[in-house]
């Protein structure tokens, strides 16, 4: 796909309601809904005009996109590449493990987009399972092997932490007999010096 150098993504603005509630409902989508979920919704322009939006929404390290439509389908797929790209960046900068959608544009799938199965619809995040619909989803970053590696590096790290405390007890047991041999001696002395005078 080519970017086309009239197109422009940013986020949605309140100056945007109109264009987005005729898009949504044009769409059959619930824009009341929507309009109070503006914050999600990021707008694709061409030659600086309205021509499409669509929702992404963050849920810990899980991101999904929603609501895609387009009143000029000629810029969807370039649309589509600004928004994943969009998408990309989203989920670098929140950690974000995989990507969701309900979304059926060919696009999607071209990307690597698979229909979720029993197994990976479990990972599906509990504020979404109450959407109905086929799931696409696509893993960004091995979540288990992520968490192991984790779990590995913090019994690692408290294994580093126990030995460092031994060490310092180890010290802290050294000084004191030290001092203690040192006290010890000069209460020897002082005592023999107290005889010798006397």
């Amino acid at each position: 796909y080519q970017f086309m150098p009239s197109l422009n993504i940013r986020r949605a603005t309140v100056d945007d309601l109109p264009a987005l509630r005729s898009l949504w409902k044009t769409a059959g989508l619930p824009a009341d809904e929507l309009e109070a979920r503006l914050t999600e919704f990021h707008v694709v322009e061409s030659q600086g005009e309205f021509a499409g939006a669509i929702g992404l929404q963050i849920v810990r390290q899980h991101i999904r996109f929603h609501s895609e439509d387009f009143t000029d389908f000629s810029v969807a797929d370039a649309a589509r590449e600004l928004f994943w790209e969009r998408i990309q960046k989203l989920a670098a900068n929140h950690g974000v493990f995989r990507v969701w959608t309900q979304e059926t544009s060919p696009f999607w799938t071209h990307w690597g987009f698979q229909p979720a199965n029993a197994e990976t619809l479990q990972r599906l995040p509990e504020e979404w399972k109450t959407i109905e619909g086929r799931w696409l989803t696509l893993e960004l970053k091995n979540e288990d092997a992520i968490n192991d590696a984790l779990k590995n590096q913090f019994a690692g790290f408290m294994e580093g932490e126990k030995k460092q405390t031994a060490q310092l007890a180890a010290q802290a047991r050294k000084i004191r007999t030290f001092f203690t041999v040192i006290f010890f001696a000069i209460g020897i002395i002082g005592i023999a010096l107290a005889i010798y005078l006397l």
